[in-house]
């Protein structure tokens, strides 16, 4: 195939799904260099580099959505360059990350109040709690 890829050979060296590169291509995220005798997309070395870059921006938090803003233009409507656009997208993905932490240690204190609040039941094997509608008296 001349040194091209197949999507398939492109999912194997990646690691990224068919779908994904599907769609990472429909987004104009990876180019084609057009389709085959037998109709598979083909790819060059050059997409590989692509979906390892795509992989690395998500594993920044970065969305799909904001992958497709950074690539679409040199500079966005605000006139920002590409690095500029990257840093403010970075620091959008930092503060994401920040909520989710704050949302979590806000379960982690829920868990902690329930476990001081019902302590004694935590201790046994009695699943009984007071107003319990379930029947406890049935499984005694």
């Amino acid at each position: 195939m001349n040194g091209h890829m197949t999507i398939g050979d492109l999912s194997a060296r990646t690691g990224v799904p068919v779908k994904a590169l599907r769609e990472y291509t429909d987004l104009g995220l990876i180019y084609t260099l057009g389709r085959s005798p037998a109709g598979y997309r083909l790819y060059t070395d050059d997409a590989e580099w692509c979906v390892r870059f795509i992989g690395e921006l998500r594993g920044l938090g970065l969305t799909i959505a904001e992958i497709c803003q950074l690539t679409s233009t040199d500079r966005d409507d605000h006139g920002r360059s590409v690095g500029a656009h990257l840093a403010e997208l970075l620091q959008r993905s930092r503060q994401r990350l920040r909520q989710r932490i704050a949302d979590a240690e806000q379960i982690l204190d829920r868990i902690d109040a329930f476990e001081t609040a019902h302590r004694a039941h935590l201790a046994t094997d009695d699943l009984c709690w007071a107003g319990d509608p379930c029947g406890c008296e049935l499984r005694a």
